[in-house]
């Protein structure tokens, strides 16, 4: 079984075209059972760090609008994250009760610290932690090499929110993985995501920690539907070694508990 922890869909975020059809269609092609998704089209700031123009932004309450509709078209299969935009927005009263009134499927709070420029623990992102907190969801959180988006922010987090379960996303991306390791083992609500992350760190969390601290997630389809086997340029992807190679490295319950197990408990889905 397959839960892939970490899937898109957007318009045009950024240049990347992760509409719902190419998601469909890499389920399907890669026997995917479950995903997380969430929608690209609520980043805030470029590559550059540049507020997107006004005209292009996309509300939050729409962006989660969107995000809804295509979980409901797939019932048991598509759970959501809500990504959200504590640099330009705050919680309104239509964007709570969306959250509200759809806790069957959605499961989490998605930031993005790099493309919000703020940190997971800025006083303008706490509101979004304290409804994560209120309504039992999860938060995920892109985690990088910038001073907004190390994973000490979501370490930070994790402690202030200890009823709430926080995953750093792709591990520090850009880094040896080093530091979102040793976080892990610093508190019990602290997780992590394989999104770019070489199953060389996967097995070192493992040995460290147990099988309990890593989901599956690959940023899917941001390489197009294929995003699990290659890169445009048809450069192997680094999920053939989660999908072909892993499994000869640990053992069959370690391996479902990357897969798929770790995914339901830490999202809270039955």
């Amino acid at each position: 079984m397959i839960f892939d922890a970490h899937v898109h869909i957007g318009s045009d975020m950024l240049g990347f075209n992760m509409n719902e059809a190419i998601v469909e269609e890499f389920i399907e092609k890669y026997n995917v059972d479950c995903i997380l998704v969430s929608n690209g089209d609520s980043v805030e700031v470029d590559h550059q760090q540049n507020l997107i123009p006004d005209e292009y932004m996309t509300r939050q309450e729409d962006a989660l609008k969107r995000t809804i509709e295509f979980a409901r078209k797939h019932p048991g299969k598509i759970y959501v994250a809500a990504w959200v935009k504590p640099l330009t927005e705050k919680i309104s009263e239509e964007f709570e009760t969306l959250i509200k009134d759809n806790l069957d499927i959605i499961k989490a709070i998605k930031l993005h610290p790099y493309h919000s420029k703020i940190s997971p623990v800025a006083p303008n992102t706490i509101p979004y932690l304290e409804l994560a907190d209120r309504y039992g969801l999860a938060v995920v959180s892109h985690t990088g090499n910038s001073d907004e988006d190390s994973p000490l922010h979501m370490y930070e987090a994790a402690i202030k929110f200890p009823n709430v379960n926080f995953v750093m996303a792709h591990m520090g991306l850009g880094t040896d993985n080093s530091l979102a390791l040793d976080l892990l083992g610093k508190a019990d609500n602290l997780y992590g995501d394989t999104a770019w992350v070489p199953i060389s760190t996967t097995l070192e969390a493992i040995k460290r920690y147990g099988t309990g601290k890593l989901v599956f997630g690959t940023d899917a389809p941001i390489d197009g539907v294929d995003t699990y086997l290659c890169n445009p340029k048809g450069e192997r992807s680094v999920y053939q070694d989660y999908l072909h190679e892993l499994p000869d490295l640990i053992d069959s319950e370690a391996y479902e508990a990357l897969m798929w197990k770790n995914a339901k408990n830490i999202y809270k889905i039955d």
